[in-house]
């Protein structure tokens, strides 16, 4: 795979981005194995921009590793200083599933509500939602406010 080429002044907003983020992925005395690779490439996947910390001293060992886990990955390297390492890929498009939740129309939802005294089973029922309704935190169904149309949008029509 071509590794990703970035302009300096892309570098430079990517360093600016990186500035506050923790290290996500260490890699420790084993070196760059393959279960660092694969946690640095999720991490890739799902941050896009990431910091790597390297435990080891070798800094003709670090400057390698850093090229090689930006080949390996199809990462675009964006900054080496000292131990940390910062890499950049763009974060790829994900494959949405239908979530059950956002579908308009009706759909049953189980409620669980504690009972104010201990030792007691919590109740458990079934409410059905609708489409113009939505579930409180407390288990209370709300029903949408029917839009409020502006006196001037009235006179228009």
């Amino acid at each position: 795979m071509p590794q990703i080429v970035l302009t300096t002044q892309q570098r430079k907003v990517h360093r600016a981005e990186a500035h506050h983020l923790s290290p996500v992925v260490m890699i420790g005395a084993d070196g760059l194995s393959a279960a660092v690779l694969r946690e640095a490439d999720a991490a890739l996947n799902a941050h896009g921009l990431i910091k790597i910390r390297v435990l080891g001293d070798d800094r003709d060992a670090r400057e390698q590793m850093y090229q090689q886990i930006a080949d390996e990955l199809n990462a675009a390297p964006i900054q080496h200083i000292g131990k940390l390492f910062v890499l950049w890929r763009p974060i790829p498009e994900k494959e949405r599933e239908i979530d059950e939740d956002r579908m308009p129309g009706p759909r049953d939802i189980k409620v669980i509500k504690n009972s104010r005294r201990g030792g007691q089973r919590p109740q458990v029922r079934t409410v059905r939602v609708l489409g113009n309704e939505r579930l409180t935190s407390g288990g209370i169904i709300k029903r949408a406010k029917k839009r409020q149309v502006s006196p001037k949008k009235r006179q228009g029509d």
